[in-house]
C-alpha cells in the first residue's frame, strides 16, 4: 500500500486524457465541432487536466466556482483551490455555442485539437470583474491597497494581470476530454511526466515523504541548497521544473533541463532525485500561485513544497516570505472543508533567504549566518540572468562552473542569431 499523499480533492487522480479507441471515437468526432482556439495558458491549464496534475478538476470552471475561488479561495462544493481556472472567448463565438454544445479546443501554434469540452455554462466577465479577480488573486503586500495596487502595475505592469485583463469578454464552463499532450512527451522525454509516473518512481524508491522544489529559473547555488536541505528532512526531492511559457526574457525550458541535469550528475547522490517537467505557464501570482503550486504537487505525491524567498514572485509586488506566511492563512485543517481530502494535505517546507558566505565558508541562511551583507553573495535567478545577457562577470560561488558553461552557450547562441538577422537585413 503506498505511503505517499493522495491527490487532492478526494477523488484520486482525475485524468481527462482519453486513450485507446475512446481517444481514436473522441478525436474523429471533434473534427465536425466548432474550434475554440486556445491562449497559452489555457492550453497548459487542458493539459494539466488531462495529464490528472489539477485533480479534481475535469473542466473549466463556471462563474459560482470562479467567484468563490477568487473570495474564498474554495469551489462551490468546498474543495480547497487557490487560482481560478477558465477559458474565454470572444462575443462572436460565445453567439454561436449554446449551452449543451460541444466545441473542440485548438492549439494553433502546432494545429493541432488538444480536447473536446461540453459547454454546461456561458457567462461574462465584465472589466470590474477582471479587476477584482486580480486584486483578488494577484496584489500582495508589497501593494497592499488596490489604489496602490493598480499604480503599481500601471508603471510595472504585472504579466499575470495582463494575462487576466486580456481575456475575452465571454467565459464558458464545462468538462473536458483530452486527446493530445502536445509535443511535451517528445520534446522533454524523461522530464515531463504525469502524476502517475511520479508516484510510481516515489513507490518504487519506497518514498513517503517527498519535497517539491519548484524552479522556472536555471538552478543556482541557493536552488541546490534547497534541495539538499529538503533531501534531510524527506525521503526525496523532487526537482520540478516548468517547461510551458514563461514571460519575455526568461531563459527557454531546454537550457534550464541541461543546467539541472547537470547538476543532479555532478553534485547529487541521484537515488535521492528525480528530475521532473510539468506544462503549465507561470501566473506569477506570488502567495496565490505557492499554493497552486503546492495543491497540484499533491497530485504528483508530493507532501512538502519548498517555499523560499518572494516564491513565483515579480517586480515589488510581494512580500519576500508572503508566499510562507499564506499558508498559515487557508482553510487548511480537514474541519475547514466538509469532505475528506478536500483540504491541501500538502504542507510548506519553509526555508529562510539562503546565500554563500565567506566567513561561513558555505552555503548558509538568514536564520544561521551571523555575517554581514558584504560577506555574502545573493543568489537570484534574475539577477543571474542579468549579469549573463549583459555579458558581466559572475560572483564567485554564484553558480555551479558546469551550469554558468551551459547558460553562456544559451547566450552566446542568442547574439549570434541577433546578428544573422541583422546580416539578413542589410543585404536586403
Amino acid at each position: 500500500m503506498s505511503g505517499l499523499v493522495p491527490p487532492h480533492g478526494g477523488k484520486g487522480l482525475t485524468e481527462c486524457l482519453l486513450q485507446g479507441a475512446e481517444l481514436e471515437a473522441e478525436k474523429k468526432k471533434a473534427q465536425g465541432l466548432k474550434k475554440i482556439e486556445l491562449a497559452p495558458r489555457e492550453k497548459g491549464d487542458v493539459l494539466m487536466m488531462g495529464i490528472g496534475a489539477f485533480s479534481p478538476l475535469t473542466g473549466f470552471m463556471s462563474k459560482a466556482d470562479w467567484k468563490g475561488v477568487c473570495e474564498k479561495m474554495l469551489l462551490t462544493d468546498g474543495t480547497f483551490w487557490p487560482i481560478p481556472v477558465t477559458l474565454s472567448v470572444s462575443q462572436e463565438d460565445a453567439a454561436a455555442i449554446k449551452e449543451g454544445d460541444e466545441i473542440a479546443l485548438y492549439d494553433s501554434k502546432y494545429d493541432e485539437i488538444l480536447a473536446t469540452m461540453k459547454v454546461d455554462e456561458k457567462y461574462e466577465l465584465t472589466e470590474a470583474e477582471k479587476k477584482f479577480e486580480c486584486e483578488k488573486v494577484f496584489m500582495g503586500e508589497g501593494t497592499k491597497t488596490p489604489e496602490d495596487f493598480w499604480k503599481v502595475h500601471a508603471e510595472d505592469p504585472h504579466p499575470g494581470v495582463d494575462m487576466v485583463l486580456g481575456q475575452k469578454p465571454v467565459s464558458l464552463a464545462g468538462k473536458i476530454k483530452v486527446l493530445s499532450e502536445s509535443h511535451y512527451p517528445k520534446t522533454y522525454p524523461g522530464v515531463y511526466m504525469r502524476p502517475s509516473e511520479s508516484r510510481k518512481i516515489f513507490e518504487e524508491r519506497g518514498w513517503n515523504t517527498v519535497a517539491a522544489l519548484q524552479l522556472r529559473n536555471p538552478m543556482h547555488r541557493s536552488h541546490e541548497f534547497l534541495a539538499k536541505i529538503a533531501i534531510e528532512v524527506c525521503d526525496g526531492v523532487f526537482i520540478h521544473s516548468l517547461v510551458g511559457n514563461l514571460k519575455p526574457g526568461d531563459i527557454p525550458a531546454e537550457w534550464r533541463v541541461k543546467c539541472i541535469d547537470t547538476l543532479i550528475k555532478g553534485y547529487f547522490v541521484e537515488k535521492n532525485v528525480v528530475h521532473g517537467g510539468y506544462p503549465m505557464d507561470m501566473r506569477y501570482a506570488g502567495p496565490r500561485e505557492a499554493l497552486l503550486h503546492a495543491t497540484f504537487r499533491q497530485n504528483f505525491g508530493i507532501s512538502h513544497m519548498i517555499i523560499g524567498r518572494d516564491h513565483a514572485g515579480v517586480g515589488d509586488y510581494y512580500g519576500m516570505f508572503e508566499a510562507q506566511t499564506i499558508f498559515d492563512k487557508i482553510p487548511y485543517a480537514k474541519e475547514a472543508c466538509p469532505t475528506p481530502g478536500q483540504a491541501l494535505v500538502c504542507k510548506p517546507l519553509k526555508i529562510d533567504w539562503t546565500f554563500y558566505c565567506f566567513k561561513c565558508d558555505g552555503m548558509a541562511s538568514l536564520r544561521t549566518c551571523p555575517h554581514t551583507k558584504e560577506d555574502r553573495v545573493i543568489l537570484s535567478g534574475t539577477k543571474l540572468r542579468k549579469l549573463l545577457s549583459e555579458g558581466g562577470d559572475v560572483p564567485d560561488h554564484f553558480g555551479r562552473d558546469e551550469v554558468l558553461v551551459i547558460l553562456r552557450e544559451y547566450y552566446a547562441s542568442l547574439t549570434e542569431k541577433v546578428e544573422i538577422k541583422m546580416h539578413k537585413a542589410a543585404a536586403g
